[in-house]
């Protein structure tokens, strides 16, 4: 959602610039599942153990929505099937079609 507020032009360079950084932070310290990378249907999800970490590191990006009046959706949830990948931060679960 912010990537699509940044190209569309929405959003001041210094906002941008703010959420490019906390991006990489995630580029650079969160392993990204290869069925992401392949582009396959899945759905992560930040574990119940250390959302709180994760979640104060995306305060940049819920600010930048919350400046551009752009709503969104945290969504918890205790039940995860499908699971297809699982590290310290996250889960993978398949979505089926």
């Amino acid at each position: 959602m912010c990537w699509k507020i940044i190209y569309d032009g929405i959003v001041a360079e210094e906002d941008a610039a703010q959420f490019k950084s906390m991006d990489c932070w995630f580029k650079e310290n969160l392993p990204e599942p290869v069925i992401c990378k392949n582009r396959q249907k899945a759905i992560t999800y930040f574990k119940t153990e250390t959302s709180s970490e994760m979640l104060e590191k995306l305060k940049p990006a819920f600010d930048l929505l919350d400046k551009y009046n752009q709503p969104y959706d945290v969504v918890y949830t205790n039940y995860v099937e499908n699971i297809v990948y699982e590290d310290q931060w996250q889960v993978a679960a398949c979505v089926e079609d």
